[in-house]
């Protein structure tokens, strides 16, 4: 990491340097399919011959812990390359194309003949040198799960090395909206709410049709609490317990919130503790494990990966942990093994990063690795209409907005199962929907949804509309009026203070919180999108990986989205970041300790 910064400001540096001598400066702002209507702003450069000095990206609104890798990226690129016809940074396409079309923009508002610059120059890179590097435990994966691992393992006295095909950390845990599911019995929140580990134990369950393995869901629930302590102790802060809320699908008020900017604080976090301990951890991006090492009795001792220059790399280890995630942006793979939707063809979209492909799985099964549940993949019904992301998201938590269709009904449980919720969207008009909420938690408009965008943002962006009236949110919507009033009506009998026993919700809802009658309103439009591939390879309390006869391959450990045989066939909204800190954890203590 320390590396990476390095070469950003010495770029930058030059940039500076350039600018000296540059003469003439032009700036445009597009529009991009994540942050909407004017979401970049950049300003490119040309020097007096013509040739590119400088190019800056002004302001970006696109989503935050995606847009700044091309933001750094792509200018250094360009100057490089004298060219805007560069290459998209991988994972951050959409953000790439909106600086490269704002750049030819900026050019071609200001009367500049593009035509030459638009040529795609190839930069020439040197093949380094093939390396064989040694360590105590090799990490696959800089998601959640694996820099949680890496982490684990460090403080328990191991040399770690973790690889990452993409040019950045994150994976999928950077997407997420940062919500923990996690309960400490004893604490006073937990008796007001009524909430319990054995209680989490039992929906996680029976959240997932019983499919899901007693023992690592108890392991799940016993020590998510114990996992946010062990973040605090990192230094991440989080909102205190008055702040936990119910997620999407969570089916009760026990996902605790990030104090920051949703999973960013992750990163954060992890980035400065590897940073701190250069000598004992080696995070290694652009590098792609391409496969697992064993030795003659077949336990793994390292991997083969391909590094950025597509020099060959060989990590020896005592243990390998594979943290690769999950393989929701591979529509082979996931239409080979869905077994509950049959239509993961290419038009439903993914909430997923681009690395989300299934390596892991594929590099597994050379080892003959048993895998368990494949075919239980999760929708959510809270896609990005245009991008499938989570992001846009208007909602808050679930007790505070419903869910209408393209004619201004509710038409299902919006506090039910997340497998439920996507089923009943499928059902509507065009799987479409709106979340419809009101000002009880946009008092102003300013404050932050669980992505770190505020309201106002989401309404100028064209992500959200926003009205006085539920008449006028209804012409924005594009659906009848009288049926959305009616609708709000009929779902305000229920909210606090509402008789549910005597008249129960038609769709059988049980939380309601305020109900909605604060202007100004808001409302959101969403899609389904898949999210999460619950099944994966076979593991143990221990995170030890199993065979397809049922063995243990030794020394070999995993943990997060590539693992199986904990979520069942449903996964509770709020389990997922909680799995990536307790499996994490547990892999890299069981990896650093093992003989």
């Amino acid at each position: 990491m320390k590396k990476i910064l390095s070469v950003i400001l010495a770029l930058a540096l030059m940039m500076t340097a350039v600018l000296a001598v540059a003469d003439t400066s032009y700036t445009a702002t597009v529009d991009s399919q994540i942050g909407g209507v004017g979401a970049v702003t950049v300003t490119v450069t040309l020097a007096d011959d013509g040739s590119i000095a400088a190019v800056t990206v002004d302001e970006c609104k696109d989503t935050p812990g995606i847009c700044e890798l091309p933001c750094e990226q792509l200018p250094a690129a360009m100057v490089a390359a004298n060219s805007i016809n560069v290459d998209t940074v991988a994972g951050a396409t959409l953000t790439s194309n909106a600086i490269l079309a704002g750049v030819k923009a900026a050019l071609e508002n200001g009367g500049v003949d593009t035509t030459a610059l638009m040529e795609k120059k190839e930069i020439v890179v040197e093949k380094a040198a093939d390396e064989t590097l040694e360590a105590d435990v090799v990490v696959i994966g800089a998601g959640g799960a694996g820099l949680a691992a890496a982490i684990s393992a460090e403080q328990n006295g191991a040399k770690v090395i973790v690889v990452e095909k993409m040019p950045k950390v994150g994976g999928n845990t950077i997407l997420a909206g940062g919500a923990v599911n996690a309960v400490e019995d004893r604490s006073e929140f937990a008796i007001k709410q009524n909430d319990s580990v054995y209680w989490h134990y039992w929906q996680t369950l029976n959240g997932g049709d019983w499919q899901g393995d007693p023992e690592l869901v108890m392991t799940l629930v016993e020590n998510a609490y114990d996992g946010i302590q062990w973040t605090k102790e990192l230094g991440m802060e989080w909102l205190g317990e008055d702040a936990v809320f119910m997620v999407s699908g969570g089916l009760w008020p026990r996902a605790w919130k990030p104090a920051g900017m949703a999973s960013a604080g992750f990163f954060e976090t992890y980035g400065k503790y590897i940073d701190a301990h250069p000598e004992t951890m080696n995070l290694m991006l652009n590098t792609k494990a391409e496969k697992i090492l064993t030795d003659a009795s077949g336990a793994a001792c390292g991997i083969i990966a391909t590094g950025e220059t597509g020099n060959t790399i060989t990590i020896n280890a005592k243990s390998v942990v594979v943290a690769t995630g999950g393989f929701a942006k591979n529509v082979a793979l996931r239409q080979a093994y869905d077994s509950i939707w049959g239509i993961l063809d290419e038009k439903v979209m993914s909430t997923n990063h681009e690395g989300a492909t299934g390596d892991g799985v594929k590099m597994l099964q050379a080892l003959n690795a048993d895998f368990v549940q494949m075919g239980n993949i999760q929708l959510l019904p809270l896609g990005d209409p245009k991008t499938g992301s989570l992001s846009g998201n208007i909602e808050h938590g679930v007790d505070t907005r419903i869910f209408v269709n393209k004619s201004g009904l509710r038409y299902g449980n919006e506090a039910g199962r997340r497998d439920d919720m996507t089923r009943d969207l499928f059902a509507q008009e065009d799987a479409y929907m709106w979340i419809v909420m009101d000002s009880d938690t946009y008092p102003t408009g300013d404050e932050v949804n669980n992505f770190g965008e505020t309201a106002n943002q989401l309404v100028e962006a064209g992500r959200a509309v926003k009205a006085d009236t539920l008449e006028e949110l209804a012409e924005k919507m594009g659906v009848p009026a009288e049926n959305l009033v009616a609708t709000i009506a009929e779902y305000n009998r229920h909210c606090i203070g509402g008789d549910l026993e005597n008249q129960p919700d038609e769709f059988g809802r049980t939380l309601f919180g305020p109900a909605i009658d604060n202007g100004p309103f808001y409302a959101g439009a969403r899609v389904p999108t898949v999210h999460h591939t619950m099944g994966g390879v076979r593991i143990d309390t221990q995170c030890r990986v199993y065979n397809e006869n049922g063995e243990i391959i030794e020394n070999l450990y995993a943990a997060g989205e590539v693992t199986g045989g904990i979520h069942g066939s449903n996964r509770l909204g709020g389990n997922a970041l909680a799995d990536t800190i307790v499996f994490g954890r547990i892999a890299g203590e069981s990896a650093a300790l093992c003989k």
